[in-house]
C-alpha cells in the first residue's frame, strides 16, 4: 500500500496540546459510563457520551477549534454539512461573533436543519450529497471572502476533535480497544492521534458508507456510494486526506455494520439506559452488540444525537 503523506496535513503533538488548552473550559469534558460485564454485552464496555457536548455531537470541539485559529481579519465563516457539523459551525461562530454561513444537502434532516439556524447561521440547502454542499461552500468563500471550515479534512479541526482523546487518556486505562463511528474521519484522525502508543482506536463504519474502509484497501482515497440510515452524519463520499493518512501510518483497522445494527444499537441504549442516540453516534457500539468488535474491554464513543433518535 502506497501511504499519503502526512508532512502537509496531519497536526503534530503541539497543535494538539494547543487545541486542549485553547478549548478549555470551552467545551465539556464529557462523562463516561462504566457497564459491567453481562449489563450490555458479555464483557465491560466504557460508554464516552459524547452526545452530551454542545449543539448534541462532538463536532463542537473541532469546529471552535478552527474558528479560534481562523486567519487574523476573518469576518464571516462558512461550511458544507450533512447537519452536525454546521450546528457545530454557527455555534462556535455565535462564540466568536462572526456570522456564518451553511450549505447543506436539500435532504437534510429538519431537526438539523433547525438547529443550524437556532444558532444563527444563515442556512442553504443544496440539491445533491455532501459534495454538492462543500462545493457551495467552497464557493461562497472565495466570492465572499469567508473561511471555510471543513466538516473533518483540514488540521485545526482534527486537533480539536482530538481532545476527545486527550479526554480519554485521564478516563481510561491504556491498552484499551477505542471504538469511534466514521464518516470523513475527522473523530477518528484525532482520537487515533490523541491515543497514539496508548491505546489503539478503531473505525466503525456503516456498511452503505465504508468510505475508510475502501480507502485502506486502495491505499488512497476513493469514492464510494453512501446511503443508509446513518447518511446524514457519516455519509461523506470519501474519507479525509488525513483521516486515510493516519490510519495507514498506525496500521488502523475499520468494521463495518449494517444499518440493522446501528438501528438496533439505538434501540438498546433507549431501552436499557434512556440514551437518545442518533444512528451515527450509535454506529460504534453496534459493532459490539452486533459481535463483530471482539474486544475484552472496549471504550466506545457515543458521538452524537441530534436526530433520527428512537423514544
Amino acid at each position: 500500500m502506497e501511504a499519503i503523506d502526512p508532512a502537509d496535513v496531519i497536526p503534530g503533538r503541539a497543535e494538539l496540546s494547543a487545541a486542549m488548552e485553547r478549548l478549555a473550559g470551552k467545551v465539556r469534558r464529557t462523562p463516561t459510563l462504566d457497564l459491567p460485564a453481562g449489563d450490555l454485552s458479555s464483557v465491560p464496555v466504557t460508554l464516552k457520551l459524547e452526545m452530551l457536548q454542545h449543539t448534541g455531537a462532538f463536532k463542537a470541539r473541532g469546529a471552535l477549534n478552527a474558528v479560534l485559529t481562523a486567519p487574523a481579519g476573518t469576518r464571516s465563516v462558512c461550511a458544507a454539512s450533512g447537519g452536525n457539523h454546521g450546528a457545530a459551525v454557527a455555534w462556535a461562530a455565535g462564540r466568536a461573533g462572526l456570522p456564518a454561513h451553511v450549505f447543506v444537502p436539500a435532504t437534510v434532516p429538519a431537526a438539523k436543519a433547525a438547529l443550524i439556524e437556532g444558532y444563527g447561521a444563515t442556512l442553504h440547502r443544496v440539491d445533491g450529497f455532501y459534495a454538492d454542499a462543500w462545493a457551495a461552500s467552497l464557493a461562497h468563500a472565495q466570492q465572499h471572502g469567508a473561511h471555510h471550515v471543513d466538516a473533518y479534512d483540514a488540521a485545526a479541526v482534527v486537533a480539536g476533535q482530538s481532545t476527545l482523546g486527550q479526554e480519554l487518556a485521564e478516563q481510561v486505562e491504556p491498552g484499551r480497544a477505542v471504538l469511534v463511528g466514521c464518516g470523513g474521519g475527522g473523530l477518528f484522525s484525532g482520537v487515533s492521534l490523541a491515543l497514539e502508543g496508548r491505546n489503539p482506536v478503531v473505525a466503525v463504519e456503516p456498511a452503505t458508507a465504508p468510505t475508510l474502509t475502501r480507502a485502506l484497501e486502495a491505499g488512497q482515497v476513493v469514492d464510494v456510494d453512501v446511503s443508509g440510515v446513518a447518511v446524514d452524519s457519516l455519509g461523506a463520499r470519501r474519507a479525509g486526506d488525513i483521516a486515510t493518512a493516519v490510519a495507514q501510518r498506525l496500521g488502523s483497522t475499520s468494521i463495518l455494520v449494517s444499518d440493522e445494527a446501528i438501528v438496533q444499537a439505538q434501540q438498546y441504549l433507549w431501552s436499557n439506559l434512556r440514551l437518545a442516540v442518533e444512528p451515527g453516534g450509535a454506529t460504534a457500539l453496534a459493532s459490539v452488540l452486533s459481535g463483530q468488535a471482539r474486544y475484552g474491554n472496549p471504550v466506545v464513543v457515543l458521538s452524537g444525537a441530534n436526530g433520527p433518535v428512537l423514544r
